[in-house]
């Protein structure tokens, strides 16, 4: 009788595993960051990357497009972008914003020099957790922020010609 009630005990038991198994399966647990675009940016308070000083989101530009875009040295898709940066960094009416993540200081730095810098304001987010109130959950990643603080765009990976000349018409239209 033992080993029929341990038979049947151990059988319902890899039954329940087996459902619940393929009712996770159907689930989808992706992170959308999409329900952003459209809303205010959230309050937000990050270092700079060469001071302890902080910057905050009211001191975004009030009369410029800000673009915020989340990089490391360590990426290689963001090296891959760098150059679509350096060249939106000529336009007048835009404000770059480099939120330097999870990375060394010194290897952030180096990365500027070397490929240039096309960022007004260098941040630096050294454990990934002030990005999260721009969604972010990878790099590299941009937000576009008009001048009212309201995400109008955003982009997941790097920026290529198509993102680029988006930015373009955005920040001209009138």
């Amino acid at each position: 009788m033992k080993v029929s009630l341990l038979k049947i005990i151990s059988f319902c038991l890899v039954i329940f595993t087996i459902v619940v198994f393929f009712i996770a399966l159907n689930i989808d647990n992706r992170y959308s960051t999409e329900n952003i675009v459209g809303k205010k940016i959230d309050n937000f308070k990050i270092k700079f990357l060469s001071h302890d000083q902080t910057f905050e989101n009211k001191d975004l530009s009030n009369d410029k497009y800000n673009l915020i875009n989340v990089w490391a040295s360590w990426c290689l898709p963001c090296k891959k972008e760098h150059p679509i940066l350096m060249e939106l960094s000529k336009e007048k009416n835009i404000n770059l914003i480099g939120i330097n993540f999870k990375d060394k200081k010194n290897n952030a730095n180096k990365f500027l020099k070397d490929l240039g810098n096309p960022y007004n304001i260098i941040l630096s987010d050294k454990d990934g957790i002030s990005s999260i109130s721009f969604g972010v959950f990878g790099v590299p990643e941009t937000i576009l922020v008009n001048t009212k603080q309201i995400i109008i765009k955003k982009f997941i990976g790097p920026l290529d010609t198509n993102d680029y000349k988006n930015i373009l018409s955005i920040i001209h239209e009138k």
